[in-house]
């Protein structure tokens, strides 16, 4: 792949693009003077509608399709597929688009360690750009930079994650990856009679609680306790266009990627 030069866009194929993520990412990508939505491609839900039309913005030209195979045959050089589908979907997705060496950004969460090891393992191979985001928030990636730095300083944290109640995985992959970095910060954490199933699920020795509820969009509270004190981190999710900056961040940044990467606040 060559680099992009100054003039010219980089296009877009966006998987996911009826739900409701997918609708602020056609908005958000369409503004955008870099960008260009070359494909927007759906399962069932909007297929055949004009994508700007189904985002309540002007009509694109651009109708919904169900047929990713060909829209990453036809795709041009300077070309991004985004995926905000679910896990599985997601996996399969970007081994098509490596096939192509179309670099990839994953909105979606819930793939398994065995699936990241083998789009690591493609990605090497084809010296194409992975990017898997378990949150495109600034202000998230922001809270968990500060649990970790947190965590040199406390033993007991816990992980609290809400969201709305059609999300269907849980704990939900910002939760995962905060856990994550905090176990990495300190792996002298300690929990409190973590057998009892009501302190929640165990994540690297760290209880995460899940809350789905209507009315929630995507939340989350990190809990450090020592003597006499705690400290509590929150981030919240108001709307779904706090997402977009860091997509599109995101766009930008994976074509300069040879590699999986995950997290995006290794490229901040």
């Amino acid at each position: 792949m060559s680099e992009m030069s100054e003039t010219q866009s980089v296009n877009v194929i966006l998987v996911g693009a009826a739900g409701k993520m997918g609708k602020e990412a056609i908005k958000a990508i369409s503004a955008a003077p870099d960008l260009n939505l070359s494909s927007a491609i759906t399962r069932s839900s909007g297929l055949g509608l004009d994508a700007g039309s189904l985002a309540g913005i002007a009509p694109l030209g651009l109708n919904l399709t169900s047929d990713l195979d060909i829209q990453l045959s036809q795709a041009q050089q300077a070309s991004v597929l985004v995926d905000l589908s679910r896990g599985e979907p997601a996996y399969r997705h970007a081994l098509q688009a490596l096939q192509h060496q179309i670099p990839v950004v994953i909105g979606a969460t819930g793939l398994s360690p065995e699936q990241l090891e083998t789009l690591s393992i493609q990605a090497e191979q084809q010296k194409c750009g992975v990017l898997i985001a378990p949150n495109f928030s600034i202000g998230a990636l922001l809270m968990m930079n500060f649990a970790a730095q947190a965590a040199k300083y406390f033993n007991w944290v816990e992980i609290i994650e809400l969201h709305h109640e059609k999300k269907l995985d849980a704990p939900s992959g910002t939760a995962l990856k905060t856990a994550a970095l905090i176990a990495e910060a300190n792996p002298q954490l300690m929990a409190a009679t973590p057998e009892f199933k009501a302190r929640g699920e165990l994540v690297q020795g760290i209880p995460v609680h899940s809350v789905r509820l209507p009315g929630l969009l995507a939340h989350q509270e990190v809990l450090f306790g020592d003597q006499g004190q705690t400290l509590t981190l929150r981030h919240d999710s108001l709307d779904r266009n706090c997402f977009m900056p860091g997509m599109l961040l995101a766009i930008r940044k994976v074509r300069e990627l040879k590699k999986l990467v995950y997290g995006l606040e290794k490229l901040l």
